[in-house]
């Protein structure tokens, strides 16, 4: 990344605050080494390392490996095939990677972890042992890949984005690596992540729980698990990468499309921290915030990106221990300091460029019901409708091609919003997903479901 503008950079408190943090995090947690970055307004504005040997601290360059923000990745290879037309998000995973045994299982359900499979594969613990003990897909998935019936639940599964590897390897007709490169990783700029590790790297170690002692973890080569965990990266790719999952990349994805990959698309596991799932990515709430990241965990490190869409601040936390140092934990307080100690200034109100006629006439008060409701239109040309003084159902709209707005978010997310004209053209009522909203309450001179009584509004008596 660039130099850090002048607006963008921190605060000498707040520096000295995330310094802190990192250092308690490393001695609290009896790691190795801890290495760290902040990303705000798309920019690396920090970064910060502590380390146990003397004299020497890790820095951006440095490799760690970064277990399952991997699937994030592989995620994103399949967001583009999407994209391009090659496959829909609904479509079964047998027409396109047939003879899996896990066939009735959709990509979209592999993405948000809901297909059913098992978390782990059969056999040996994947992580410490021999990739040549799982060669083919049936040797990762076994003879019984389900765990729940698909679309179910929530359920991690590790040999699901096994899956999604070979669907790439599959449509592309190249081997993961070598897509993740050329669409990935080379558009972005991240040349310090890789499949195997490059030098600089750090080494992976096991400390022990009772006693200030570590031994080296193993490194295997995942094989086939590749893209559920294999990938090495520094806090300055992955600094690149989250700033990518805040904006897209014309290159790689859309705004549209990471924005996708950030909307919920499963619902939370019960008893775990998570917030849900969206599509390769994990969402979390914290401190009433609302973050969207993932965490990343292999013998010998574990890693945390996490990024706050609203206060525009993301980090990166990688550090060479099996277990001790909570890198989501720390990941999600290092976002905090910043958005807490230096917030986000709102971008400057300005006008829309070229107001729609037709859409002004749309906006101000309207009713379903007795709830009152105001639309209005925002600078950026969609619709926008809100309850008045009161908790309820809003939502934003897009205009389509035919007159109609579609709902972007919240309980309205995907209906359709139409204005509906007297025979002079004047808009008699707006119809939402069969709702009836009228510019008075229960308008007797409007189409209400039920109708209006005849006597109106009164009193008691």
């Amino acid at each position: 990344m660039d130099a850090v503008p002048e607006d963008l950079d921190l605060l000498p408190t707040t520096r000295r605050a995330l310094r802190h943090r990192i250092a308690v995090a490393q001695s609290e947690g009896r790691a190795p080494s801890v290495v760290a970055a902040v990303v705000r307004g798309g920019e690396l504005v920090w970064e910060g390392s502590r380390t146990s040997v003397e004299g020497h601290g890790p820095d951006g360059n440095v490799q760690y490996r970064i277990g399952s923000i991997t699937k994030t990745f592989t995620a994103v290879l399949v967001m583009r095939l999407r994209d391009e037309g090659r496959l829909a998000l609904g479509d079964p995973l047998e027409k396109h990677l047939p003879g899996t045994g896990a066939g009735e299982v959709t990509v979209a359900q592999l993405l948000a972890h809901t297909g059913g499979l098992a978390a782990e594969t059969p056999g040996q613990w994947w992580e410490r042992s021999s990739a040549a003990l799982r060669p083919e897909l049936s040797d990762v998935l076994g003879e019984e890949p389900f765990r729940h019936e698909p679309g179910r639940r929530h359920h991690y599964s590790n040999p699901g984005y096994t899956l999604l590897g070979s669907l790439v390897e599959a449509l592309r007709g190249k081997p993961w690596a070598e897509v993740l490169r050329a669409e990935v990783l080379e558009p972005l700029g991240l040349g310090r992540t890789s499949p195997l590790p490059q030098a600089p790297h750090a080494g992976g170690w096991a400390v022990h729980p009772w006693a200030d002692v570590m031994m080296p973890e193993p490194l295997e080569d995942l094989g086939l698990m590749a893209p559920a965990g294999q990938l090495w990266s520094t806090t300055g790719d992955l600094a690149r990468f989250a700033a990518f999952l805040a904006r897209g990349d014309e290159r790689v994805l859309s705004a549209d499309s990471v924005r996708e990959m950030r909307t919920s698309a499963a619902p939370p596991e019960p008893g775990l921290a998570e917030a849900g799932y969206g599509l390769g990515l994990q969402l979390m709430d914290g401190a009433g915030r609302r973050l969207v990241g993932h965490s990343g965990s292999l013998p010998g490190f574990v890693a945390g990106l996490w990024l706050s869409e609203a206060d525009d601040v993301a980090a990166v936390v990688l550090a060479n221990c099996t277990s001790g140092l909570p890198a989501t934990a720390l990941a999600a307080d290092l976002v905090a300091i910043v958005a807490d100690a230096e917030p986000r200034f709102p971008e400057p109100w300005r006008p829309f460029g070229e107001a729609d006629h037709v859409a002004l006439e749309l906006c101000g008060p309207w009713y379903w019901g007795t709830s009152a409701q105001v639309l209005r239109l925002t600078a950026d040309g969609l619709l926008e409708l809100r309850p008045v003084g009161a908790v309820g159902r809003a939502a934003r709209f897009r205009a389509g091609p035919d007159g109609s707005w579609t709902g972007l978010s919240g309980y309205y997310a995907g209906e359709t919003l139409r204005a509906v004209r007297r025979e002079d053209g004047s808009v008699s009522h707006l119809d939402l997903g069969s709702f009836v909203f009228t510019r008075e309450p229960y308008d007797p001179q409007a189409p209400v479901p039920g109708g209006v009584d005849p006597r109106g509004w009164r009193g008691i008596g």
